[in-house]
């Protein structure tokens, strides 16, 4: 099975977690909750009224647990390497191996900058249109390739950008993730929402 770790627990980690994980990908996600969204209200979130930071990252935190990812609250990764056809990730508990990983530190770009990714000018690191970074596997989302764009919605779509092309890779097809009504009743059944 193909590994996915993330490293970062804001929206843009979360997102990538949610879209790999509930589409067979084994995700691991470690998140030391340093997420700028504690310090956020929400009204400009598409689809979103008006949240708290806080309720927000809860209700996020909750929607990847029950979709499966291995999520690893407080464990701070402190390498991440290059290694034959993957990535070795450690942390303080150990190391994790993975096909892909999926940078989602802020704007906290160290462990982009030991792996060995380019940067642009603006001291981002550099990604294409699907987030993928100039080694190969190796993606970054939100702030860590965005200078000012530090967004909340904007950053759960990069990591959304980065699982999708994750998935588009795996399986040698563009890959579109699209729910329908009968997903989510086979899904969640009765915890579907009565206000669909």
């Amino acid at each position: 099975m193909t590994n996915v770790v993330i490293v970062g627990g804001g929206p843009a980690g979360l997102s990538a977690g949610l879209f790999a994980s509930k589409n067979g990908l084994d995700t691991t996600l470690f998140d030391t909750d340093g997420t700028w969204m504690h310090k956020a209200h929400l009204f400009n979130y598409l689809g979103v009224g008006s949240v708290g930071g806080s309720e927000f990252m809860a209700t996020a935190r909750q929607q990847v647990d029950d979709f499966g990812v291995d999520r690893h609250q407080g464990e701070e990764v402190t390498g991440v390497e290059s290694v034959d056809d993957g990535f070795t990730v450690t942390t303080e508990e150990g190391e994790y191996d993975a096909d892909y990983v999926v940078l989602a530190t802020g704007a906290n770009r160290d462990l982009a900058e030991s792996l060995g990714c380019e940067f642009d000018d603006d001291d981002t690191v550099s990604v294409g249109v699907s987030m993928e970074t100039s080694v190969e596997g190796a993606y970054a989302t939100g702030a860590m390739a965005r200078a000012e764009e530090w967004q909340a919605v904007i950053s759960a779509g990069d990591g959304a950008a980065a699982a999708l092309n994750i998935l588009s890779n795996e399986k040698g097809e563009h890959y579109h993730d699209f729910d329908v009504p009968d997903t989510a009743a086979s899904v969640f059944g009765d915890l579907i929402d009565d206000e669909e």
